[in-house]
């Protein structure tokens, strides 16, 4: 799988791990920055990786900032982006399978590390499961994004 990530300064520490860590489970990973912990703005990365979901160059993507809730809402704005503000596992995976997720949120400052890997693994793992009720759902949701 192709994943993009992405992070503001804030995201930055947290991003190096789960690079490492999404190299271990042989994820392809489209590394879009920020490479630094020098201050940047959480929407401008948000959006590299929700053009990388809209292009199809990534299948995912993760976005870390400091809280997680800046990003979740920056990528959301963008269509064909569905992101979800994830600091469990059970969401990780249930957003994707239910809901099909395609960006995972996360808040540096607000869990650890190998929490974050624990939930960006479940997130990696995790496959929509083609129910009617979720595909009936997931329709709705698309609606909604046509419509404004």
């Amino acid at each position: 799988m192709r994943v993009a990530i992405a992070c503001d300064h804030a995201g930055y520490p947290l991003k190096k791990r789960i690079v490492e860590k999404l190299m271990e489970m042989n994820q392809v990973v489209i590394d879009l920055g920020t490479d630094s912990q020098l201050p940047v703005d959480f929407p401008d990365f948000a959006e590299k990786a929700g053009r990388a979901i809209q292009s199809g160059e990534a299948d995912r993507a993760v976005v870390v900032c400091g809280s997680g809730v800046g990003a979740s809402i920056a990528a959301n704005k963008l269509k064909k982006v569905y992101a979800g503000l994830c600091h469990d596992t059970y969401s990780a995976h249930q957003g994707v399978e239910h809901d099909k997720m395609n960006t995972l949120c996360l808040g540096a400052r607000v869990i650890g590390e190998e929490l974050a890997v624990e939930i960006v693994e479940a997130f990696i793992n995790a496959e929509f499961i083609d129910d009617d009720r979720f595909v009936r759902r997931t329709n709705k949701i698309k609606r909604l994004e046509e419509i404004g």
